[in-house]
């Protein structure tokens, strides 16, 4: 998933013309910390509102610190068809980027959305159709990680 900063420019001459000009692609060096984005809330925690907010079912949260080393936290979630699993995927990554200033190392299955893998380093998030959860059943084969509970909000 590419993030890409552009603007729109109006010139007059010979008329109104509109151009769209890109940029550049962002990275996680044009992410600046403010007070806003240097907050107590997890990462896990926020990609979890969001998906909350898309309606995805079956969330959890697994604790893998200290299970495996490539990641410390899973996150995940169900969504009941294609355009509900890639709005989940959609907006996880929207606020994780503006509320924890994280951008993800890579997207994965986003266009299938079968089951759809966003890297966040520390954090994976996966997000699932019904039968493609039943058939890989993450929360079996990484039974060792610790549920995390998901406080009200």
């Amino acid at each position: 998933m590419n993030l890409y900063c552009s603007y729109l420019h109006r010139s007059r001459i010979g008329g109104d013309v509109v151009r769209y000009v890109q940029e550049r692609v962002l990275t996680k060096a044009d992410l600046k910390r403010t007070p806003a984005t240097e907050t107590a809330t997890p990462s896990w925690l926020v990609a979890v509102r969001a998906a909350q907010s898309k309606k995805a079912t079956d969330i959890l949260v697994l604790d893998l610190s200290g299970v495996t080393s490539f990641a410390d936290t899973f996150v995940i979630a169900t969504g009941s068809n294609q355009r509900q699993i890639q709005a989940i995927a959609d907006d996880v990554g929207l606020q994780l980027k503006h509320e924890a200033g994280e951008l993800p190392i890579s997207v994965e299955g986003y266009s299938q959305a079968e089951w759809v893998l966003a890297d966040y380093g520390d954090m994976l998030v996966h997000i699932f159709s019904p039968k493609a959860r039943e058939y890989y059943g993450l929360e079996r084969l990484w039974r060792n990680g610790k549920r995390l509970e998901i406080p009200h909000e």
